[in-house]
């Protein structure tokens, strides 16, 4: 029974590091890009201090690792399984716990159902619809997340214009149809740029999921040197 215990204990090194809000956000964030302490921080909206020790617990759990740059100490994921278990994680709770679909609509603002004309986010493309509007000259593709996200991985050719800089530099798009994608299906930045779009008159959906479940589904990225 002791051995059995013992086996189970270190299953739950990993459900432990789990269970806490701001954990789960940080290896949101990791499963994008690679984040110096600091600037991972600021992205969570956390203190260095409160960031630090959930990386610690992350750490112990063996789902991040760290490195040391100068007087940096970078944090990425500990490998694709972690970006696999995070988002089976949401799945699971949405399929099974009452309480993920209203906060995920509150938290995307989305309307009622009854109202769902009147809101441009409800029109989404998947994976093979957008490659072949791509192919065809139809959709140009627009990633809202911000740089040090996309240098780390985006989907091919995509345009990048982060989502506190769309309003200003719209006209850098061009004159076709915009399909906007963002960290995931969860993610609130690819909802604002086409609510920001469609009011400027662009015609524009978000692509169904977003670079999570692109990379998970094996489709191809592509990297820029910073």
């Amino acid at each position: 029974m002791r051995a059995k215990t013992l086996l189970y204990e270190q299953f739950a090194l990993v459900g432990k590091a789990l269970a806490h809000p701001a954990r789960l956000e940080l290896l949101d964030l990791l499963a994008q890009s690679e984040y110096a302490v600091e600037p991972l921080a600021a992205a969570a909206g956390l203190p260095l201090s409160t960031a630090s020790a959930h990386l610690k617990t992350l750490r112990t759990a063996q789902l991040v690792t760290s490195r040391r740059e100068g007087t940096r100490i970078v944090y990425s994921l500990a490998g694709e399984d972690v970006a696999g278990l995070f988002a089976h994680l949401r799945e699971v709770a949405e399929a099974r716990v009452d309480g993920v679909t209203p906060a995920r609509r509150a938290y995307l603002r989305l309307v009622p159902d009854d109202a769902r004309e009147d809101d441009p986010v409800w029109d989404e493309v998947g994976h093979d619809d957008l490659l072949d509007r791509v192919r065809r000259g139809r959709a140009v593709v627009l990633d809202v997340r911000p740089a040090i996200e996309y240098r780390a991985g985006h989907i091919p050719g995509a345009v990048h214009i982060p989502a506190d800089e769309l309003a200003a530099r719209l006209d850098e798009l061009p004159d076709t149809e915009i399909v906007a994608y963002c960290r995931g299906e969860y993610c609130v930045l690819s909802y604002d740029a086409v609510r920001l779009l469609t009011r400027r008159g662009r015609r524009a959906v978000r692509l169904a999921a977003g670079m999570l479940e692109w990379r998970l589904a094996g489709r191809p990225v592509e990297t820029t040197a910073a």
